[in-house]
This record gives C-alpha cells, sequence and structure tokens, in this order.
C-alpha cells in the first residue's frame, strides 16, 4: 500500500470510458484516503465517433493515431471538452474536488512534430508540473485532457497520445505509481497468457518481436519512462470492478511493468 500523501497516476482510457467501470469511483475513494490522484484520460473511441459523422477517416502508425489540422479541431473538442467535463462531474458526483486542465493550461504540456508521419501530434511532452502540484496542493483531482503547446512563436496546439502523456507526468511529479486502466488484462505473451511483469530491459525486446504490439506499445514506453523515474507502472483490465483499488492495495492484478 503506497503512502499517504503519495502523488499517483491513473491513466483512464478511451476505450473504457463510459463502460460502467468502477475508475471514478476508485479514483475518489484514493483522494478520500489521503492519496493524491491525477487523471489523465484518452478519448480515442469518441474521436474516432465524431471524426467517423465527419467523413474523416482515422489513421494510426504504431499504436499512434495520426492528426492532421483538420482533425486537430475535433480532437481538442472531444478531449478538452466533452470528455474532461463528464469526468470532473462524475469525479465531483463522487464526493472528490476535481479540476479539468488541458496540456495547453498553464504550460503544462509542451512539444514539437518530431514525426511527421503522425501530423499535429508531439511524439514527446516536456512537464512542467506547476499547475499539477498547484491542484493537488488545493486538494482537487486534476483532470488531464492530453493536449500540448508547440515549441513555436506561434504556440500551435498539438495532440499528445494519452499514454505518453501519462508517462511523462509521472515521472515529472515523483508519482508513487503509474497505473493505466485498459480494457484487457494487460500484456499477453505469444500463447495469450497473462505476463504478470515485464523487466524494463525486457520491453523493447517484446516490442520488436510483437509480443507488445499497437495500443500497447506506447503503455509499455510510457510505464518505461516513468519506471526511470522511480514510478511503476501497472497496465490493469479497468473494467473490473475495484481493478484501481485492488492494484494499489497490492492484489496481483494485470501486468507490471519496471
Amino acid at each position: 500500500m503506497a503512502e499517504q500523501g503519495s502523488i499517483v497516476l491513473v491513466k483512464i482510457g478511451g476505450s473504457t470510458l463510459g463502460a460502467q467501470d468502477t475508475a471514478v469511483a476508485d479514483a475518489a475513494a484514493l483522494s478520500k484516503k489521503g492519496h493524491r490522484p491525477i487523471v489523465v484520460h484518452g478519448g480515442g473511441a469518441m474521436i474516432s465517433d465524431w471524426m467517423a459523422r465527419l467523413g474523416v477517416r482515422a489513421e494510426f502508425v504504431d499504436g499512434l493515431r495520426v492528426t492532421d489540422e483538420a482533425s486537430l479541431e475535433v480532437v481538442a473538442g472531444v478531449l478538452a471538452g466533452v470528455i474532461n467535463k463528464r469526468l470532473v462531474q462524475e469525479l465531483s458526483a463522487a464526493g472528490a474536488l476535481a479540476s479539468g486542465i488541458s496540456g495547453a493550461d498553464g504550460g503544462l504540456l509542451r512539444g514539437r512534430v518530431d514525426r511527421p508521419e503522425l501530423g499535429r501530434v508531439a511524439a514527446s511532452v516536456e512537464v512542467d508540473p506547476a499547475p499539477l502540484l498547484r491542484l493537488l496542493d488545493d486538494g482537487c483531482v486534476p483532470v488531464v485532457a492530453p493536449l500540448a503547446l508547440e515549441h513555436s512563436e506561434g504556440r500551435g496546439l498539438l495532440n499528445v497520445n494519452a499514454d505518453t502523456a501519462a508517462g511523462a507526468i509521472a515521472a515529472a511529479v515523483g508519482a508513487e505509481r503509474l497505473v493505466f486502466l485498459t480494457d484487457v488484462d494487460g500484456v499477453l505473451d505469444g500463447s495469450g497468457h497473462l505476463m504478470r511483469r515485464v523487466p524494463r530491459e525486457e520491453v523493447e525486446r517484446l516490442i520488436a518481436e510483437g509480443v507488445i504490439a499497437g495500443g500497447m506499445i506506447p503503455k509499455a514506453r510510457a510505464c518505461l519512462a516513468a519506471a526511470a523515474a522511480g514510478a511503476p507502472g501497472y497496465i490493469v483490465n479497468g473494467t473490473r470492478p475495484n481493478a484501481l483499488l485492488r492494484c494499489m492495495e497490492g492484489a496481483e492484478t494485470g501486468t507490471a511493468i519496471g
């Protein structure tokens, strides 16, 4: 069990939003117990739905969404608007003091287009943890939409993979642990069996062999970034009841990386 007052970075996947899971209630419960959770959320399923309505085809490279100028408006509206405020409302209803923020607010996240094939996407980000630490000091649960300001005079917006943002933020704020809540049990080996632990040195090999693939790649690499700063990462099935609380209590669930 983590010490009271420890920062816990919780990433809620877009695939589990609205799945009637207990992620929001669990995050609120952690706050009431004296932990300091930060929630980073995705929104991939809803973004793809809105893009389909507008006739825009979704494309992905290495599990990361390709974002052109037109789709960036949809991404920003869905992430910082609909999903972020829904989570703030749900956390508030669960008894937590929550505050929504995007990575563009207060200079929280800054990035560059370092992989042109992804379009308006920052594949890596720099984090200024001050805005989040202020919210935590005020007793709030920060809810972070993964957008970033571009390192340029124009200060344009960039999309950021939520997993990448979660790993970078966990490292920057000195989180005690990073927990990914997704819709699968964790990392599966070549035979489809759950891997309870993946050592840091094995991650890139498993990616090269295709064992870790698709959307699991940015999660595993985010865990590496967090683990390098002392925050072990966990990938667990967030659709199971009290998955976050069980992970925090040391139950053998999901995959530990780092």
